[in-house]
């Protein structure tokens, strides 16, 4: 679980594996919840809960209802890309 403090940038082995997934969608352009959930097999509702996890760190904007793009990469982590 990540922590809930909202702006606070989360470091890439903060990541839980649904948002990793996420990332790496939003990476090649933007996503919708339903988009994700059916390309992963996370369940929407999981989905959205990780979604709006990365939008409250800054990580991702909600450019629309329910329409999500990336704005910033988590860094840090193990640097394994």
């Amino acid at each position: 679980m990540s922590a809930t403090t909202s702006g606070m940038a989360l470091d890439a082995d903060d990541l839980s594996p649904a948002q990793d997934a996420a990332l790496k969608m939003l990476r090649e352009g933007r996503v919708t919840a339903p988009f994700v959930a059916d390309e992963t097999g996370y369940s929407l509702q999981y989905v959205r809960e990780q979604l709006t996890d990365l939008v409250k760190h800054g990580h991702v904007e909600k450019i629309h209802d329910g329409l999500y793009e990336l704005v910033e990469e988590p860094t840090g982590g193990d640097d394994d890309e």
